[in-house]
């Protein structure tokens, strides 16, 4: 059994992420939503998740769950951080990070990736690196981080908004696809 650790990110009351302030959503809130459609199905694909939104994402918030040493700690297979792009309001679609490409990563981020955009007609801005993020560079297991789509962007935000089982259900379906190869 696949043991399957899910990052919904950043942490309500204490860092809401981005937010669309039209349609009086959070980031971290939309991305909890989602990220418990995502247990679902994974656990009822036959996967063991674990769940975890906290602020601490390698230690620098001793007082809250450190993200990526419970990922570590519990030997998981796959890491999945779910966020909401934001940047112009006129940018939208789907992208999930990886610490390398020619990876597992790459491989999983690839089939969420796919995913998502054909059930969503998101715009497909690809796969890309990004070294830089602790929760992909120190998880200690293939790792991904799934921008879902922009929060500041209405069309998407309404797909944030109203397609949140679709989301999920996609993710889910690239989890499956990513472990049945």
């Amino acid at each position: 059994m696949a043991k399957i650790f899910l990052n919904p990110g950043h942490c309500p009351g204490i860092d809401s992420g981005a937010v669309n302030h039209i349609n009086g959503v959070t980031e971290a809130e939309i991305c909890k939503s989602i990220a418990d459609k995502v247990e679902h199905y994974l656990k009822n694909a036959g996967c063991s998740v674990y769940t975890l939104q906290s602020n601490n994402l390698c230690g620098e918030y001793p007082a809250h769950k450190n993200i990526v040493a419970t990922a570590n700690e519990l030997g998981a297979d796959i890491f999945i951080s779910l966020h909401c792009n934001a940047f112009n309001q006129q940018a939208k679609g789907t992208e999930c990070l990886v610490f390398a490409k020619g990876s597992y990563s790459e491989d999983l981020a690839n089939a969420i990736q796919r995913q998502i955009v054909n059930a969503l007609d998101t715009v497909n801005r690809g796969v890309k690196e990004r070294p830089d993020l602790a929760v992909l560079k120190h998880t200690a297991m293939p790792a991904v981080l799934v921008e879902m789509a922009f929060i500041d962007n209405e069309e998407d935000c309404e797909k944030l908004i109203h397609q949140q089982d679709e989301f999920a259900a996609a993710i889910a379906r690239g989890v499956t696809d990513y472990l049945s190869k």
